[in-house]
């Protein structure tokens, strides 16, 4: 099960000063421990859970230049758009900052045709020679990159070599590894359901929970991978209430996180609006799932 990223990788947060503003060192800082203490194989940067859209084109190329000087593991750079031309010249100014790959989500918003979504794809992956991870999210984006589309550019386009699914349907996942290359790459991108993914054949997760459970995430996929199904199921049990926490109508992602970081000690700072503020009690809850947690 070829990785090219390793397996296990953390969408990261931003983190912001109080007063709003990128907090380049404390986004250094945050690397290093889930790159070492965190058992991080990798990281990606400037995506969802980055909260991307309230970056400004400058800072995100800042905040991935600054990351990739703080690790030696591979940087994944969230590059998307819903505008083409903005997602080529973030692609390119990626590659330039040190990316060891490029993340692209299907179009936001303005709900393109398959077809749309296709030569969008192809055009990011056209700007550099990076490794592209196509991100397949419809709850956010209203789309679904539709399973023929990605088999046609996983067939006759190099550099895209897998995609993170957040789209929470591993029978068509299975479906799409079964029509894709043998060697395309399917990470997760939905934590509930990575160990679902794992047995119809994805090679890796870009999880929010291992900002805290990137451990016991390695872990769960040596086990499952040795055959020891029992002992993954186990470790995937035990982090179901991470899972939970970490995104909810009252508290929707990356609020909960920067939460679990402020109680662990670690740069999170505050989210930009519109997400936020931080409920009442979160943190309370934070301690307790780190609490229940499998000893690492």
């Amino acid at each position: 099960m070829n990785a090219t990223f390793g397996r296990v990788l953390t969408a990261m947060v931003t983190p912001f000063h109080a007063d709003g503003s990128i907090d380049l060192e404390g986004a250094q800082t945050l690397a290093r421990y889930l790159t070492t203490e965190g058992g991080n194989d990798g990281l990606v940067i400037a995506g969802t859970t980055g909260e991307s859209p309230t970056l400004t084109h400058d800072e995100q190329i800042n905040l991935i230049r600054a990351v990739v000087e703080a690790t030696n593991k591979p940087v994944v750079a969230g590059a998307g758009s819903n505008d083409t031309r903005a997602a080529v010249e973030l692609s390119e100014r990626a590659a330039q900052a040190g990316a060891a790959g490029l993340l692209h989500v299907a179009g936001y918003y303005n709900r393109p045709s398959q077809a749309g979504l296709a030569a969008h794809f192809r055009a990011c992956a056209e700007a550099t020679d990076l490794p592209v991870v196509l991100y397949d999210i419809p709850s956010r984006t209203g789309r679904k990159i539709a399973t023929e589309t990605m088999v046609e550019l996983f067939a006759t386009v190099p550099n895209i070599i897998g995609v993170k699914d957040a789209a929470a349907n591993p029978a068509e996942t299975a479906r799409l590894l079964a029509m894709s290359p043998p060697e395309t790459e399917v990470y997760s991108g939905d934590d509930g359901l990575t160990l679902s993914l794992l047995a119809v054949g994805a090679v890796g997760t870009i999880s929010v929970a291992t900002h805290w459970v990137g451990t016991q995430t390695q872990q769960m996929f040596a086990a499952f991978l040795n055959g020891d199904v029992h002992t993954a199921a186990e470790l995937n049990r035990r982090m179901i209430p991470s899972y939970h926490f970490e995104t909810s109508d009252l508290a929707p992602n990356p609020v909960p996180t920067k939460a679990m970081l402020a109680v662990m000690g670690l740069p999170g700072g505050p989210t930009r609006l519109p997400m936020g503020p931080e409920p009442d009690g979160l943190r309370q809850q934070a301690k307790a799932v780190l609490a229940a947690l499998p000893r690492a």
